[in-house]
């Protein structure tokens, strides 16, 4: 079978703007949480699309660490390729895709740092490989060896024994995504899905649809 011959029909539910709630940020919390209790591995990794301010796209995966009303937050390195563009161009975009459920949201707005405090906040709850891993590498840059990595893994496993507090890292943090589009997206028949789709205007939302 070739790539062009590979589809699926959705077929599973339907979407309505008399269905959905009045805010987007409720209506993703509703979808969120039977994207959870769909079996699903990670049911927040999600897609981060970021640019330069000269127009160079970058994509890659990452995972919904908060969501509220004051937005979508995530984690990183910001000396990584994401966070250096992000300080380039604090535009971005994200899309989850829960196959199961024949659903995708797709998120645009802007981007800036949390605070240190609510940095500090999630990564003390990090396991303590994770929070070491945040000192040893350097991400994103180019690594020789991977032995080398392990090298500064090993360095700071002996500066930061387990069971001692890794401190928060300078140059690691989270960044949250204050929404101005939010589209919900649910798999029909025939390829004639429906597109729900918010957009702010201040603090108010309007809902529209958009053609499949």
């Amino acid at each position: 079978m070739s790539l062009a011959d590979l589809r699926q029909e959705y077929s599973r539910e339907s979407l309505s703007e008399r269905d959905v709630d009045a805010n987007p940020i409720r209506q993703f919390d509703r979808w969120f949480a039977q994207a959870k209790n769909a079996g699903l591995v990670e049911p927040n990794a999600m897609a981060l699309a970021t640019s330069t301010s000269d127009g160079r796209p970058s994509v890659r995966m990452v995972l919904l660490k908060g969501a509220d009303a004051a937005g979508f937050v995530f984690f990183t390195d910001y000396r990584s390729r994401k966070g250096l563009e992000l300080t380039d161009n604090p535009r971005a975009a994200l899309c989850m895709w829960w196959d199961v459920l024949q659903r995708q949201v797709r998120i645009e707005g802007t981007i800036e740092r949390i605070s240190p405090a609510e940095s500090l906040t999630y990564f003390s709850t990090r396991p303590y490989g994770s929070q070491v891993g945040a000192w040893a590498s350097l991400q994103s840059s180019v690594l020789i060896a991977r032995d080398l990595l392990e090298r500064e893994v090993a360095k700071y496993f002996e500066k930061y024994p387990e069971g001692t507090e890794v401190p928060l890292p300078h140059h690691w943090g989270g960044y949250r995504l204050t929404p101005e589009s939010i589209e919900f997206w649910q798999g029909r028949p025939s390829r004639l899905h429906d597109r729900i789709v918010y957009s702010r205007a201040g603090d108010a939302w309007t809902i529209g649809r958009l053609s499949p």
